[in-house]
Formats: C-alpha cells, structure tokens, sequence
C-alpha cells in the first residue's frame, strides 16, 4: 500500500510588480500552513518524502510541512499550473521506498486530479489536504490500483 497526500498552497499575496511564479505566501497563509502540517504530524500522518512546485508559494508551503517532518524536499515543475497528466507524471516517478508521499500544488490542476481519482467530489481551498490510500507496491501501478480517499483537512475545520 502507498498513500498519497495532496496539499495545495496555503493562502497567497499578489504584491504589485510580482510574477505570478514569485507570490508570498499571506500571514493568514504562513498561519495555516504551520497548523495544517502540526495537525497533521499531532494525528500521526505519516509523510517519508515531500515534492513541491517551485513556485514560492507551493515551495513555502512544503517547506512549513517540513519544519514538522524533517524530511527530503524535491520540486517539480510539472506542479507549477498543472494538468491531471502531470500529477500522474511525478507520480510514476516516485521511488518505490517511499510509501507515503506529499505532493505540493496549486488548483484548478490539484483540484480536477483528485476529483479524477476520487469518487468524492471537493474543491481544494488552500492549504486543503486530501489523502488516498494507493492499493500498489509500486508507483508504476498507481493508474490502475484502486485508490480509497482517507480523509480531506480545511484549515477552518481543524
């Protein structure tokens, strides 16, 4: 079994003059990012191995998530505006001695990916948090495993 946690970016800014690759994170989003990841860990959700968008608010995300868990970051631009297709891309490129993995992202990609492996319809508000439990040993099999959501975190309802 490998569970699969979906995590987009906590609350942004848009400052004047700033692309929108390079968008803070708000202090409503370092906020919630900081509970969100302490919930998690409190609740004993495992997490082995962390992949971000580079984008500066997904990688800020990932890296509050980090300061609970102390483990390796990689980032992927295939996170940064993404389709269904290239979640499944980092996906299959995953090391299969990770068994619990967090993917940091941004919507509407991260949204439509878990609506299409799920049969729980939701939108992801930011620092939402959805995970799957995958039935496969391997990541390579994740397409045709069955897939079981676990559990969906808001950072209101926490």
């Amino acid at each position: 079994m490998k569970k699969l946690i979906l995590v987009r970016h906590a609350k942004s800014d848009w400052p004047e003059e700033t692309e929108d690759f390079d968008r803070p994170l708000a202090d409503k989003g370092l906020e919630d990012a900081m509970n969100m990841s302490r919930f998690l860990k409190n609740n004993k959700i495992s997490i082995d191995y962390l992949v971000s968008s580079p984008a500066v608010r997904a990688l800020n995300t990932c890296k509050i998530f980090n300061q609970a868990y102390q483990i390796n970051i990689m980032t992927d631009e295939k996170l940064y505006n993404p389709s269904e297709r290239n979640f499944e891309s980092v996906i299959y490129d995953l090391d299969n001695d990770h068994d619990s993995v967090a993917i940091f992202s941004h919507n509407n990609g991260i949204s439509n990916f878990a609506n299409s492996i799920s049969d729980d319809i939701f939108h992801f508000p930011t620092c939402g948090v959805a995970g799957f439990e995958i039935d496969c040993n391997s990541w390579a099999e994740f397409d045709g495993a069955n897939k079981k959501l676990l559990f969906f975190y808001e950072p209101g309802k926490i």
